[in-house]
């Protein structure tokens, strides 16, 4: 699937600096950080909000949670909620998971944490599951004008763990590593 032409051209017509970069397909932001091996903190994650009668895209770092009572605040809305898969095909007409942050594509507010802004240049979704594109923040808070706030929680480390090395051989299964333990021995004492 590739990056919307509607994105490319926005960015464009804009005169914002960017970089595509392709990688394999991938669906979430923490496995994009594993296979581009960057920190979950240059990665942003985007969430569609539906807060009273309105959405907005929430845009915050992949190793943050987003906490809905704060964002509720933020907004100052009586109801909040994340919207569902089916919203994403109806309202926004894109698939599951591959919303851009760009709220001037999709007629919507943008609304970014904080903590975002402290990362010089993140990456985010670009509309494609094998594509995303980095930009400098304050470009992208220069062309979204977002309304920012404090509402995502840390929940995991910024650093992803280096995944195990397979054996390259195929069939070859390593066995499990027994752990053995000496044996106390009796010993009979010379006289």
């Amino acid at each position: 699937m590739p990056i919307p032409k509607k994105l490319i051209t926005y960015l464009e017509q804009n005169k914002i600096k960017y970089e595509i970069l392709e990688h394999r397909t991938v669906y979430t932001a923490f496995d994009l950080a594993s296979t581009l091996k960057l920190k979950l903190s240059e990665i942003a994650k985007t969430l569609v909000i539906k807060a009273d009668k309105e959405y907005y895209l929430v845009v915050l770092p992949a190793h943050y949670r987003l906490e809905l009572t704060k964002l509720k605040k933020v907004l100052n809305v009586k109801k909040i909620s994340i919207a569902n898969e089916n919203v994403m095909q109806k309202v926004f007409n894109v698939k599951p998971g591959a919303i851009t942050p760009f709220g001037s594509i999709h007629k919507t507010q943008v609304v970014i944490d904080r903590s975002l802004l402290k990362s010089p240049r993140v990456l985010m979704g670009s509309g494609s599951f094998s594509e995303s594109v980095a930009m400098k923040i304050k470009d992208f808070t220069k062309l979204e004008e977002p309304i920012e706030g404090v509402f995502g929680k840390r929940f995991t480390s910024d650093v992803i763990a280096k995944p195990k090395l397979q054996n390259k051989k195929k069939g070859v299964k390593k066995k499990k590593a027994v752990k053995k333990y000496p044996t106390k021995r009796k010993t009979k004492k010379k006289k």
